[in-house]
């Protein structure tokens, strides 16, 4: 049988899961971590052509004042930084896409993203708590760092609970 779309104004949900893409991509993706990987040593630099100066110091600022492990730049968190760059961008601009389009394909690399998503910020937040970096203000990287635990769960349950997550069978009324 034949499938058609439920209309993104009936998955009022995926609103705020395209918004979390898109944020993630423009602003965390490629301007936050991207200065991770063109800034080898924070302590000895000159600024990149990109992401712009005022982003390189709003990342150093932060480091500085609560995220010890941003500005210390272990080879472990160097690999989460390439993650993010190499697979998890790629995947925010298609989502978005697919999303608003209500793709189904789509499921099965929510579910993967969501995964390594919460592995990586799991083991991020590990070394916050107690690690060689650990975080002098715990309170606030928990808080900025939720919505990477919130968001991923989120969207794998929305994905769990079915094969096709953005459409149903002509002649059955949407799912709201």
């Amino acid at each position: 049988m034949r499938r058609k779309t439920i209309p993104l104004n009936q998955r009022k949900l995926d609103y705020l899961f395209i918004v979390f893409f898109i944020i993630n991509f423009f602003f965390i993706t490629y301007m936050v971590d991207l200065e991770q990987l063109v800034i080898a040593d924070p302590s000895n630099f000159k600024y990149p052509i990109w992401p712009p100066v005022w982003m390189v110091n709003l990342v150093h600022w932060y480091g500085r004042t609560f995220d010890p492990v941003l500005m210390a730049r272990p080879a472990w968190w160097r690999a989460t930084i390439w993650i993010d760059s190499l697979f998890f961008g790629p995947f925010y601009a298609i989502a978005v896409y697919a999303f608003i389009k209500g793709k189904d394909w789509i499921r099965f690399g929510t579910i993967v993203w969501g995964s390594v998503m919460l592995t990586n910020v799991t083991i991020i937040m590990f070394e916050e708590i107690n690690g060689e970096h650990a975080s002098p203000d715990l309170a606030h990287v928990w808080l900025a760092n939720l919505g990477w635990v919130i968001i991923p769960i989120m969207i794998m349950i929305r994905m769990w609970r079915s094969v096709y997550p953005f459409t149903v069978e002509e002649g059955n009324a949407p799912i709201k």
